[in-house]
């Protein structure tokens, strides 16, 4: 059986982007789901010199391996300041320098959502630029806008938005 594991870019206990991520994980049919927090892999904060004298973060390691073992990858990114979080991007960048093309051209449907109108464009757009040189193969984005609004009660409530997050899923399986 295929596995997708699905995570959001955020160590918030109560992230939106997380609840956007196993709504879309809710859709798959035929592979199993696994649900990663970051807040289960602590890292220090990714410095040259660190990496020198400790070498790599056990935890860093461990999430690499889920990437690596996974058939397709479901991520939401949470947006602060216009860009990645900072638990996200120190989980990148100590997976980057343990192996380069860290996605491993794995199947991704990549998201983000916010409490904005934008929906998390801004992360999206550059992690649309970014990944390809790490090796993503994103099949599909979604930005869900103004999360209060569109998400209740565990699911989107506008019809067209939910749509078009269906027809994303169903991308990403054919892709698997």
């Amino acid at each position: 059986m295929k596995e997708i594991i699905v995570f959001a870019g955020s160590n918030s206990k109560v992230s939106i982007n997380k609840q956007l991520a196993e709504y879309a994980a809710s859709f798959i049919q035929d592979a199993k789901v696994t649900v990663l927090d970051l807040n289960n892999f602590p890292l220090p904060i990714f410095g040259v010199d660190l990496e020198k004298e400790h070498g790599f973060p056990e935890h860093a390691q461990t999430f690499l391996n889920h990437i690596k073992s996974s058939d397709g990858i479901i991520l939401s990114l949470a947006e602060h300041n216009g860009a990645y979080t900072t638990v996200f991007k120190n989980l990148f960048d100590w997976m980057s320098r343990i192996e380069s093309k860290l996605w491993h051209n794995k199947p991704m449907l990549l998201m983000a959502t916010s409490p904005g109108a934008r929906g998390g464009r801004s992360v999206l757009e550059i992690a649309e630029k970014r990944f390809p040189f790490q090796g993503g193969n994103i099949i599909e984005t979604f930005s869900l806008p103004s999360f209060g609004t569109h998400f209740k009660d565990g699911k989107i409530i506008d019809e067209t938005l939910n749509s078009e997050l269906r027809k994303a899923v169903e991308s990403l399986e054919k892709a698997l």
